[in-house]
């Protein structure tokens, strides 16, 4: 097996920065939602804005006209292009796309579109659809067959397009509920992209060291969802009866029996594994990156991962600033560490997620070398 490196990181993040009071002037106002929704929309509004902490995002709209001006694909590429730059490579170089965003419906799929707009006549190419694990399902991927010798450099990369499905013209307003609205807080668009290499970068590199995945949701109810079945629907029907609305069941703190196993969270435990299998010692960790979108739950999770020898300053998160937009979250922050941080020898990066569609978990490990 040979080793595998982090050759170039790029990211893409559309529009300029939204605050977080002006959410809803470009998303648009619910004005048809049943009065009960009305009012809970506005008692909780600041009640978000505080256990959040996020006080801005990014979205692909036109603040003037309302349209859309990037889509997944799009904002992939861009990011994309931006990791082949810092790794010195052409797009020809590439032997392998993976690519992972939260749920797709669309023909062909999104890798190949992605192919085809960075001008790459050959690859394989892979799309993962798994919510916030499927960057990293696509790391991992690349990982293993980068260290099998099967290619050379691969391309990882992840886009989140949330505002397409928490603009006020995407629901039927009367349809709404709590679930449906919780995400219009926090979610926002942005993309993120890795260029990994059997080659080692010089002037000192990053050696992905571990990657994991696993789902733990067997026995668990899914908390962020849709009424979709797994067929095509008819369009109307779907809209009538709200089944498009992506879902989440609001949970204010990690205590509750769906977070909560013997020995700890499901973060925690799921992370613990990792560290375990991967001999990570915790206390090396100089950037310990939470992929999780709200600050009380972040907290809660430090609290147990400090006992473990990991130190609260390890903590990084770009959320405040940046706004959450899922699975390319950790390629973000990824690309803001390797761009804007010193790290020396032995220095490690560790991400961790747990996704709550039907927690689904995964993490990766990092070493300066």
């Amino acid at each position: 097996m040979q080793e595998v490196f982090v050759a170039g990181t790029g990211e893409f993040l559309p529009g300029e920065p939204v605050p977080f009071d002006e959410i809803e002037s470009v998303l648009g106002e619910l004005t048809e939602a049943p009065q009960a929704i009305r009012r809970w929309i506005a008692t909780m509004r600041p009640v978000m804005a505080e256990i959040l902490d996020i006080r801005f995002v990014h979205y692909a709209i036109d603040r003037e006209t309302g349209a859309f001006t990037e889509d997944n694909v799009t904002m992939a590429a861009k990011a994309a292009r931006r990791a082949l730059e810092a790794a010195r490579l052409e797009p020809r170089e590439i032997g392998l796309i993976c690519y992972g965003s939260a749920h797709q419906h669309q023909m062909p799929t999104a890798s190949v579109r992605i192919q085809e707009a960075l001008g790459i006549r050959t690859c394989a190419e892979f799309s993962i659809h798994a919510n916030c694990t499927s960057a990293y399902k696509a790391l991992y991927l690349a990982h293993r067959l980068i260290a099998s010798g099967e290619y050379r450099h691969a391309l990882v990369l992840s886009a989140g397009m949330s505002s397409s499905q928490l603009r006020a013209s995407y629901y039927n307003q009367a349809c709404l509920d709590r679930e449906s609205l919780f995400l219009r807080w926090f979610l926002s668009d942005g993309a993120g992209a890795l260029v990994l290499s059997a080659d080692e970068p010089r002037g000192g590199a990053m050696r992905l060291e571990h990657s994991c995945v696993e789902s733990v949701g067997g026995a668990k109810p899914s908390m962020m969802f849709d009424r979709r079945p797994a067929l095509w629907l008819n369009p109307m029907e779907e809209y009538e009866k709200g089944l498009h609305h992506l879902r989440q069941t609001f949970r204010n703190a990690l205590s509750t029996d769906l977070f909560q196993e013997a020995g700890g969270s499901v973060f925690f435990n799921g992370l613990r594994r990792m560290l375990t299998q991967a001999a990570i010692p915790p206390e090396g960790i100089r950037f310990f990156q939470v992929n999780l979108p709200a600050r009380h739950i972040v907290e809660s999770v430090m609290d147990e991962c400090e006992t473990l020898g990991i130190p609260r300053s390890a903590l990084y998160t770009k959320m405040s600033q940046e706004g959450y937009c899922g699975p390319p979250m950790p390629f973000i922050c990824l690309n803001r560490i390797l761009r804007e941080e010193t790290l020396a020898p032995g220095d490690r990066i560790v991400s961790f997620v747990t996704e709550v569609s039907k927690f689904m978990q995964a993490g990766y490990s990092l070493v300066r070398v």
